[in-house]
């Protein structure tokens, strides 16, 4: 309540975060998993045309599904940062340097940059309906895709989700004011499920954007990336980095964290990361110690890998998990097919092959 900002430098103000704890208790079930493919920094996943797509920075590169060589697709300027597709097989490609690119089908060669007047900043995830309407989450309208630690820094909330027929041409701003959209779901009546990454919740939007984002799942204990639907009902949940009480604190402190932004390289912030343990010069947090060449599962970490398993009503009811001592960190998306869960982790470097009925 507004009073709360009046009242805690008298009684003081808790820093707390959700434990993982129930549906979300801590395995190996991602640090254990096969690997399907090595790729650096694997974005985004789409099961297309009997082929696993994967983006691996600017290159777009396609897998048999049984495994083996991938077969280079198109190699673009700027690093892809999302991937959807239409039901004719054209593809939708969002980039880094903030445009949707169209490859096939009845729209090949369009090129979105724009949406109701709204410049295309920050195109974190893409979905498609019938044959021409495209929704595109613009993460920020001031940092670029691959830079959200920095929009969850500076306390950025300016992210939308934008709709636009292909066909008609018509755009619209279904909802704005969000702080980092970074995945979208299309439910059966046309609402989406957005994933609003740093207030670490669910959304739900209508389609026309009539009504304002109604939360259905919220206080998750890391910050939602893609949603996918799963093959036996409800919904795969990428969570790509964990929250952590020492960020929360410097969230709170705004001299503090201005200074860290000006002064220290992205890598090195007290914010959550893609991976960790890679420099000397990370942060380091009491728990977090590397003892006899060990860290510790339980330990405090600014990477993690997680991914939630939801009901139909978005409620968590399993969870995969690459704790702190692991390498398959930061998970960016997801796609499901035959019984088989394909996982890319951005921080180790690897889509990874879980059989669903392990999770």
């Amino acid at each position: 309540m507004w009073w709360d900002a009046l009242l805690d430098p008298f009684r003081g103000k808790a820093v707390t975060i959700p434990p993982m704890d129930g549906a979300f208790r801590p395995n190996t079930l991602l640090e254990t998993a096969e690997t399907f493919a090595e790729a650096a920094h694997p974005e985004a996943l789409l099961v297309h045309e009997g082929r696993l797509l994967v983006a691996s920075g600017a290159d777009l590169l396609a897998f048999p599904l049984e495994g083996g060589a991938p077969v280079p697709l198109h190699r673009f300027e700027t690093p892809i940062s999302a991937l959807a597709a239409f039901p004719d097989g054209g593809l939708a490609i969002a980039l880094v340097a903030g445009e949707v690119r169209i490859l096939g089908g009845r729209f090949d060669g369009r090129v979105v940059t724009e949406v109701a007047g709204r410049r295309v900043h920050a195109p974190t995830a893409l979905a498609t309906v019938g044959d021409g309407v495209l929704y595109v989450a613009d993460g920020s309208a001031r940092f670029s895709a691959d830079d959200w630690q920095s929009d969850l820094m500076a306390h950025g909330a300016s992210g939308a989700v934008l709709r636009l027929d292909l066909v008609e041409g018509d755009g619209r701003i279904v909802a704005d004011g969000l702080a980092w959209p970074a995945g979208l779901l299309v439910e059966p009546d046309r609402s989406l499920i957005v994933s609003e990454a740093s207030r670490h919740r669910l959304v739900r939007i209508t389609g026309d954007g009539r009504s304002k984002p109604q939360p259905v799942l919220a206080n998750l204990p890391g910050y939602p990336a893609r949603l996918t639907r799963a093959a036996g009902g409800g919904a795969w949940l990428a969570l790509m980095a964990p929250r952590n009480r020492l960020v929360e604190l410097v969230l709170s402190e705004r001299a503090y964290r201005e200074d860290m932004m000006a002064g220290i390289a992205r890598d090195l912030w007290i914010a959550p990361q893609m991976s960790s343990g890679n420099s000397f010069l990370e942060p380091l947090q009491c728990g977090g110690v590397v003892t006899m060449g060990v860290r510790k599962p339980w330990a405090p970490g600014r990477s993690y890998g997680l991914i939630a398993r939801l009901d139909d009503r978005f409620r968590p009811v399993s969870s995969l998990h690459s704790r702190a001592d692991g390498r398959r960190h930061g998970i960016k998306d997801m796609a499901e097919i035959g019984g088989v869960l394909f996982a890319a982790s951005r921080g180790g470097n690897a889509v990874l092959e879980i059989e669903t009925g392990a999770a």
